[in-house]
């Protein structure tokens, strides 16, 4: 089985993801998206072990400019490829692929990791307010404007280790902050659509020390979602993928042989 880690453009990977499979094959293949101030190399501890066990894997770059036009980019290549999807969603990457879900019917299961899993009309920065522990706003830079209007959010890099990643190590946490992908203020304050959990099964692994979105969220909107399992890591931080890929690939694995 072959491994692809879509890096580039998600146009790259809507026109290559699809034609890259000779036939279907048969075990589910798993789509990765990544959240905010993260890229496709956060799933990197992960998709090994998937691939060992026998998963075609697809690391998505999220473009993290809006709710609806980031999950039409999933949406463009999950509808075509051959097979059952599951879908798996960091952060706000969980509202990308709740929204991706609705528009391609090939999407089996759905896992959370960190993630938002909105209701319909509901925001990231709702949600992360609905409980307290977020410290995420006093991390952040000042708004980037941008040229054609609207602004970026970064974390800042002497804050992002212990905010985004306090269980990973030291160096690599560093260089994590560096290659931080903004995300568009706008994206965190879009209603979301209805959302593909109210009808496909649902999985959620999230960390008890998430600065990010408080722990107390997820717990809700993981009950809310009624997830076949949920997996609550003791100590872990917002990449509970990168401290944890382990118990984070074995949920996936999980929600793959969901009937």
């Amino acid at each position: 089985m072959k491994t692809f880690l879509a890096g580039g453009l998600a146009l790259a990977a809507a026109l290559i993801a699809p034609t890259a499979q000779a036939q279907a094959p048969a075990k589910p293949i798993i789509v990765l998206v990544h959240g905010a101030f993260a890229d496709s190399s956060s799933w990197n501890g992960v998709i090994p072990i998937l691939r060992r066990d026998g998963y075609f894997v697809i690391a998505m770059e999220n473009p993290l400019r809006g709710v609806r036009s980031d999950a039409a980019e999933i949406t463009s290549v999950v509808s075509r490829l051959k097979g059952r999807v599951v879908l798996v969603g960091h952060s706000y990457g969980g509202s990308v692929i709740s929204a991706a879900a609705t528009g391609a019917a090939n999407v089996k299961a759905l896992v959370y990791v960190s993630a938002f899993a909105p209701d319909a009309g509901e925001t990231a920065l709702g949600l992360s307010g609905k409980f307290p522990g977020s410290t995420l706003a006093g991390a952040l830079t000042p708004p980037v404007p941008l040229p054609g209007g609207g602004k970026n959010l970064y974390i800042v890099q002497g804050k992002f280790p212990a905010q985004f990643a306090a269980d990973v190590d030291p160096a690599r946490a560093y260089l994590m902050s560096v290659g931080q992908r903004p995300i568009a203020a706008g994206a965190l304050t879009e209603p979301s659509p209805q959302p593909g959990w109210k009808r496909i099964p649902s999985y959620f692994v999230y960390g008890d020390r998430d600065r990010n979105i408080p722990p107390a969220a997820l717990g809700f909107m993981a009950a809310r979602a009624h997830a076949r399992q949920t997996v609550v890591v003791k100590g872990a931080s917002h990449v509970v993928m990168v401290s944890h890929p382990g118990e984070v690939a074995q949920v996936i694995e999980r929600a793959a042989a969901t009937r």
